[in-house]
């Protein structure tokens, strides 16, 4: 900033030399001089900022780095004290995050930290030259650390999906509300290829499909009310019949079955009142008797 305010002095002078000869030389001499310090002060912005977020950035690596165990490899786990030293490093970081419920992606860290473990410990256990008690501190340290790497991962998905689902619904538009819920399903089929008979994924999976429909049915079935209210009989078919497709599309189902039996009954009213309307106009007008027309 020092040298910026530097050249642009330097810059006001020379114009202002140079432009001696014109009416008011210093207004367009002050106006580049400013030009200069502006944009210095720009790029001093940028660079605060990108040095705050690499500032944050390190705090955060350093807050799980620093407590946290190296990705093991084959030749750390023949190694029985530092593959206990990584077990409780670990351990003690899923139950620091567990007990200050940080974000899911905390948990997501986690589960990779997990994964990158039992590689380890596959590659230590392939070794010859490993004895016997540790590898039955490997196999201990591996089932421990697959129950560390499920519960992570399931926490991770739920509170993603959680999270995305609360999103989706504070969105207006109704593709935002179908892209968000999506991304939340994502999510879960994610975690459901890891362990594709966890009952509680499959639910949480069925509940964010149930609100894309709901919104889908929901957004239907407003534009078919609105479309029924000005009249417009035959568009508010079209509607309900769209809101009829994504509830009854799915399968069977008990609350979507109840759901279908109400718009179909609008759809039979609005038919009756559109064919109630089409005869009223191709009904022939009354005409007046000969002694009507006499008078």
């Amino acid at each position: 900033m020092t040298a910026a305010a530097a050249a642009s002095a330097v810059l006001f002078f020379v114009l202002w030399w140079m432009l001696l000869g014109e009416e008011n030389p210093w207004v367009p001499a002050g106006l580049a001089a400013s030009v200069v310090m502006l944009l210095a002060a720009s790029a001093r912005l940028a660079v605060a900022r990108r040095a705050r977020t690499r500032y944050v950035r390190d705090q955060h690596s350093r807050e799980w780095g620093g407590r946290s165990m190296q990705r093991p490899s084959g030749k750390v786990m023949q190694s029985t004290s530092l593959h206990s030293a990584g077990l409780r490093a670990l351990q003690r970081q899923s139950a620091d995050a567990d007990a200050r419920d940080l974000p899911p992606q905390a948990h997501r860290d986690l589960y990779v930290l997990c994964t990158d473990y039992l590689n380890g410990a596959e590659q230590a256990l392939q070794s010859p030259s490993l004895p016997a008690e540790g590898r039955l501190a490997l196999r201990t340290g591996q089932e421990r650390v697959r129950t560390l790497q499920k519960h992570h991962l399931l926490t991770w998905a739920r509170g993603s999906a959680r999270a995305l689902t609360h999103e989706a619904q504070q969105r207006v538009r109704l593709y935002e509300k179908v892209e968000t819920a999506n991304r939340a399903l994502e999510c879960i089929d994610s975690a459901l290829k890891v362990y594709p008979d966890e009952e509680e994924l499959k639910i949480s999976a069925r509940a964010v499909r149930d609100f894309i429909t709901s919104s889908r049915v929901a957004h239907w079935v407003e534009l078919a009310e609105r479309a029924a209210f000005k009249g417009y009989y035959r568009r508010a078919i079209d509607r309900y019949r769209d809101a009829l497709f994504y509830l009854t599309r799915d399968g069977p189902d008990q609350d979507r079955e109840a759901g279908a039996e109400r718009i179909t009954r609008e759809i039979d009213l609005l038919r009756a009142r559109l064919a109630a309307e089409r005869a009223t106009i191709n009904s022939p007008r009354p005409t007046n008797s000969p002694k009507e027309q006499g008078k």
